[in-house]
């Protein structure tokens, strides 16, 4: 499944179309403003491992059960990716890139982050409204909490301290005490939130509703939405970079931009077909794109506001969360 507004298109494609073999990319050489990327590709059932500088494909991981949500821990030690459909958590070992073991969640896991220590895992459960805890090592599950309705993206604060969480069908983001694993408040937001990023300084939050076009800005600090940005059709994530945020434009196939300080439009770039999946570089200066149906991760150059390239993967890229690697 999608699990996302306005998604009777995707379903059928996910249901006609089989997983197609593994495509590099013939591109020159990319600027290093990041180093690996991890992108699920969910009909095609796989991870696969970009190597950012050269912009190619050097490694594909199976991982069955639709994978669509992934987190990669600060250090670059592991990776976590969700199967919604095989009900499971894959925990992968990013340097060796092979599979340390599968986790059984249950219910629909989709959105997941990791705790800037790199443990635990927090899986959300689309079905049982409910995020799963999961140690990193043991693969053992440490706890659960309720949530809103139909949970979709995490993210937690640099500090580690809380955890917050999309609830799609509540319209409202859910803020838990990591410590405690217990949820401490929440906040409405736009229309059917689907995926929510913190800033570096962990004070403000920013969720992508797919079914008001906006995004909506939360002081982490008050739980309280301090703004509301109107972004293209379908907003499904947002990245940060250079003071401003990039958000994908599900039905648009293009990124708005906007200045995080102002909170007035700056851009709207075309990429490829229907954008999901986005993250930054951590120079900040380069944005990654999945795009589902053009099978491709673009690269945007976040100083010309341009795509510079497009690397080819397999069917259907999600990337859904935080999706780069650093590997020094």
């Amino acid at each position: 499944m999608r699990y996302q507004a306005g998604a009777t298109k995707r379903l059928r494609l996910m249901t006609t179309l089989g997983a197609s073999a593994l495509v590099l990319a013939l591109l020159a050489p990319l600027p290093a403003g990041a180093d690996e990327a991890f992108v699920t590709s969910q009909p095609a059932e796989t991870l696969s491992i970009v190597d950012l500088p050269t912009g190619k494909v050097v490694a594909t991981l199976k991982i069955p059960g639709k994978p669509a949500g992934i987190a990669v821990t600060p250090d670059g030690r592991r990776a976590f990716v969700t199967s919604p459909d095989g009900k499971a958590l894959t925990i992968v070992d990013a340097a060796t890139r092979t599979v340390e073991r599968r986790v059984e969640v249950g219910g629909g896991p989709l959105g997941v982050a990791v705790h800037p220590a790199g443990s635990p895992a927090y899986v959300a459960d689309w079905y049982q409204h409910r995020i799963v805890a999961v140690d990193a090592a043991s693969g053992t599950v440490a706890g659960e909490v309720q949530v809103g309705q139909s949970p979709s993206g995490l993210a937690v604060t640099p500090d580690g301290a809380l955890l917050l969480s999309a609830d799609r069908d509540s319209d409202a983001v859910s803020f838990v005490d990591t410590s405690t694993l217990a949820r401490i408040g929440s906040v409405q937001v736009g229309t059917r939130p689907f995926g929510v990023t913190i800033d570096a300084a962990g004070t403000r939050a920013y969720t992508a509703n797919v079914g008001s076009d906006d995004v909506s800005i939360i002081d982490i600090a008050t739980r309280k939405r301090i703004g509301t940005v109107k972004v293209g059709q379908r907003p499904y994530a947002v990245a940060l970079a250079r003071d401003r945020a990039f958000v994908t434009d599900q039905y648009a196939s293009t990124v708005s931009v906007f200045d995080t300080g102002t909170l007035q439009p700056v851009a709207t770039i075309p990429v490829g077909d229907y954008p999901e999946g986005i993250a930054a570089s951590r120079d900040g200066a380069f944005v990654y794109v999945a795009n589902w149906e053009a099978n491709t991760l673009s690269v945007i150059d976040t100083g010309t506001l341009k795509v510079v390239a497009d690397i080819e993967v397999a069917d259907g890229p999600r990337a859904f969360g935080a999706f780069l690697r650093r590997t020094d």
